[in-house]
């Protein structure tokens, strides 16, 4: 944990360091980083090359002015190299490049990732990112030549083969999160992953051998970084059959076999129920399609500067990505990877995103405040049976984990225990302060409305609104206050990190840190709102 007295020590150890006459003369060990770097470096050029020569080969469609290169978030990136105009393609990949995943029920679009398992329903029911891991480890290890003839070994020599993410952290570097909510995620991530994985084991052909523990998880990962999704599963426009359909009527009139009324009703029937099959089916069953896309999955993540869409073409049957701005020279191509919270990028993407208008705060839930501090602050005391009101009414939260709790699903946050959500576009939930609003009110307010909690939707006075607002700002600065640091020390410790070279801290330590100052400034940004 970083107490103050850690800072204080680290501030001490910084300009030991800062003004050491060692710094100014490289050493042997100094030597043997550059020497790494350059190595990394080089490496990641051949990669590069190498992943563009295969573009070509694939008939992936890099548009003018677009190229693979180091990203100034870390690792690679999608780059103008000349200004893109807007609404400029940039990039086309064709479908039978990409790998799917069509969930439920049907699995992957690459037949043979089947046959590392004896219990094919098994592999299909599967979660779509287990089903993922399987298929990477079929490229990856059993043969990276598609059943389309295309060779996956370019790309897949340009995914991450390590991951920053919390699933891989020590419980003393999850607890400098200091935050409850994402700690207790992640050890539900692991023992689910755990269990899924021994699953997959229990089904495993004698193909799947040297499938380890570390290997599913890396796939895991690769998937839920790196996979987009939708609704729509169908086929991509196929023009054989419309040719085929129409040579048919052609010769049902051409042979006096029947009316031209009766060869168009029949044209018509295919053409509805390829619509059918396409775009009604798949909603129908709430089906959906995860898809890896090489080349687009390089485009990094901005939920406020993204500049361009991917999207399926129906009649190319290809993937693309477009952009309606203009993107300068030099800058990156950003996408956005959903309404995704820090929590979720943090877990499951490695990293934090600063001032992300999406991010949340997850408290514990009502029955678990402090009562006494709350009457303190408001100078009210519950009135007796109002809580027992709000428990019946499900805004107390609950008292325990649900047995089927998961946070699997790819566009939710896991709320088990319903706690208090404070988001930063609306702040606190709207229902907590309903719950507050009828909890502190008087016996006055609470007949006005009739005892009823749902009367307490919308203001019923000046006062009692005081009242209410008062008691949530005083929850978070309770929050804020259970936290072994403040945002200020966090601040500093930022700044740290960026000056002090010498002064070398964990990927994890660094990414909690962010991830805490984050959390702790939409804290102060709601209390801030609640104190207009």
């Amino acid at each position: 944990m970083i107490t103050k007295s850690f800072l204080c020590a680290f501030l001490t150890a910084f300009f030991a360091n800062a003004f050491s006459p060692s710094t100014k003369n490289p050493t042997s060990s100094s030597f043997t980083t550059h020497l790494l770097a350059a190595t990394s470096t080089t490496s990641r050029l051949k990669r590069v090359t190498s992943l563009e020569d295969w573009s070509n080969e694939a008939e992936i469609k890099l548009g003018e002015g677009l190229s693979i290169n180091q990203s100034p978030f870390g690792g690679l990136g999608l780059l103008s190299s000349k200004e893109v105009p807007g609404n400029s393609l940039l990039l086309t990949v064709p479908s039978d490049v990409a790998l799917s995943i069509e969930s439920p029920g049907v699995g992957p679009n690459e037949r043979a990732v089947l046959d590392l398992v004896e219990d094919r329903r098994a592999m299909r029911e599967a979660p779509w990112y287990v089903q993922f891991s399987l298929y990477l480890h079929y490229l990856d290890k059993v043969s990276s030549i598609r059943s389309s003839g295309v060779n996956m070994r370019p790309w897949l020599d340009t995914l991450p083969r390590s991951f920053d993410t919390p699933i891989h952290w020590s419980e003393a570097e999850r607890k400098e999160l200091q935050y409850d909510h994402l700690v207790e995620s992640v050890s539900r991530q692991v023992t689910e992953w755990d269990k899924l994985y021994k699953e997959v084991q229990g089904v495993a052909s004698p193909s799947l051998q040297g499938f380890t523990y570390d290997s599913f998880v890396w796939g895991c990962e690769c998937a839920r970084s790196r996979a987009f999704s939708g609704a729509y599963t169908g086929s991509a426009f196929n023009p054989l059959v419309y040719a085929f359909t129409l040579v048919l009527v052609g010769a049902y009139i051409g042979l006096g076999v029947g009316t031209l009324d009766q060869a168009a009703n029949g044209a018509g029937l295919v053409f509805a129920a390829t619509v059918f099959k396409d775009f009604v089916l798949p909603k129908l069953f709430s089906k959906k399609r995860y898809i890896i896309c090489p080349v687009i999955d390089m485009a990094n993540h901005n939920s406020m500067k993204k500049t361009s869409e991917v999207a399926f073409e129906f009649f190319g049957d290809a993937y693309s990505l477009a952009t309606s701005f203009t993107i300068p020279k030099g800058d990156e191509v950003l996408i956005s990877y959903g309404d995704r919270s820090n929590d979720q990028l943090l877990q499951y993407y490695g990293f934090v995103e600063a001032d992300n208008p999406n991010d949340i705060y997850i408290m514990p839930p009502l029955r678990e405040w402090n009562i006494d501090k709350l009457e303190k602050a408001c100078g009210r005391n519950i009135a007796p049976g109002r809580l027992d009101k709000l428990e019946r009414a499900g805004l107390l939260g609950k008292s325990t984990l649900d047995s089927d709790t998961s946070d699997d699903d790819y566009d939710t946050i896991a709320n088990p225990k319903g706690g208090v959500v404070v988001t930063r576009s609306s702040g606190v939930d709207p229902a907590v302060i309903q719950a507050l609003r009828a909890l502190f009110s008087n016996e006055e307010e609470w007949d006005t409305a009739g005892g009823a909690i749902g009367n307490f939707s919308e203001e019923m006075s000046s006062e009692n609104e005081r009242i209410a607002r008062l008691v949530a700002k005083t929850a978070l600065e309770l929050e804020l206050d259970s936290k072994p640091t403040t945002s200020e020390e966090d601040l500093r410790l930022i700044k740290l990190m960026e000056t002090a070279k010498s002064m070398d801290m964990s990927p994890a330590e660094e990414l909690a840190i962010k991830f805490r100052v984050e959390k702790k400034k939409l804290i102060l940004d709601t209390i801030k709102t609640l104190e207009a």
